[in-house]
């Protein structure tokens, strides 16, 4: 068994374990650059009534928070499911190194019943406006 596998299992369980606390089941770990596992989540979505509560989203604000860039850039964050656009972002944000998952969006979505509801629907967007107005706070903040 790869070190890769041996992880992903570990992400299922811990997405079992959410499950099995009302949650949605979904799991997530961070193994830094030399194999070990530096934090581990769950979905906590429903019992923290916090709709941002997914493992990802959460060991990506750890890793931000508590590594530094080098040991960020090294570390591999294994879950068991493919990352939502949410936390697509904030890792794209943490400065992790890469991210494997277990069961892909696609598949995911084969799995739920055709009248299961509807757990993210895109909201209607609408700008930009007052470009001159806005820039003031921003320009000069990304130099």
């Amino acid at each position: 068994m790869s070190d890769d596998e041996k992880y992903l299992r570990r992400a299922i369980e811990l997405a079992g374990e959410a499950r099995a606390s009302g949650n949605p089941p979904f799991g997530s770990l961070l193994v830094g650059p030399d194999g070990r596992i530096l934090a581990e989540d769950r979905n906590t979505t429903i019992t923290d009534r916090d709709i941002s509560a997914h493992p990802e989203q959460k060991l990506a604000r750890w890793a931000a928070r508590e590594l530094d860039p080098e040991t960020a850039a090294g570390t591999t964050m294994y879950t068991s499911c493919q990352p939502c656009g949410m936390c697509t972002g904030a890792l794209a944000r943490s400065g992790l190194g890469r991210v494997v998952f277990a069961l892909s969006g696609e598949q995911l979505e084969s799995l739920k019943e055709p009248t299961a509801p509807v757990v993210a629907k895109p909201v209607p967007q609408e700008g930009p406006f007052l470009f001159e107005e806005a820039r003031v706070p921003v320009e000069g903040y990304y130099r």
